[in-house]
């Protein structure tokens, strides 16, 4: 577990592969997370990279006025109903293309990028939805 923001600063910047493979993969508190955005905010894209953390933190970061946050959100698999269809209407083309081909994208947040403003969206949005490929 990440005990501090601290550490999981170490972490992301270390050339060890396998401290830098706790940076993704092991979790830390919701505390521990926050401290990361406020005092090192250079690492949000890899907050929201990591593989355990928590809603709520995924909530703000998909707000975040950098769209490189906002994508690294919206590929993840375990991202909510309401997160995805949020991320669907992102003003950055490549958020709602992510949205698309993410795997666990529900029939909800597909039908919005159907009628999506640039076709590669749209068009991989409505065969998914074609071929059931939702959750």
């Amino acid at each position: 577990m990440i005990e501090s923001a601290e550490e999981f600063r170490r972490l992301r910047e270390s050339d060890d592969p396998d401290e830098y493979r706790r940076a993704a993969c092991d979790s830390a508190p919701p505390a521990v997370w926050r401290d990361v955005l406020a005092r090192f905010p250079e690492l949000r894209e890899w907050v929201a990279h990591n593989r355990t953390v928590p809603h709520e933190v995924l909530t703000e970061l998909a707000s975040d006025p950098d769209p490189r946050v906002r994508w690294m959100v919206a590929a993840k698999r375990k991202l909510a109903a309401e997160l995805q269809l949020r991320l669907a209407v992102d003003s950055d083309e490549g958020v709602r293309q992510r949205i698309a081909w993410n795997a666990r994208a529900t029939r909800a947040a597909l039908e919005r990028l159907a009628g999506d403003s640039w076709i590669v969206v749209a068009e991989h949005a409505r065969a998914r939805l074609a071929a059931g490929e939702y959750v």
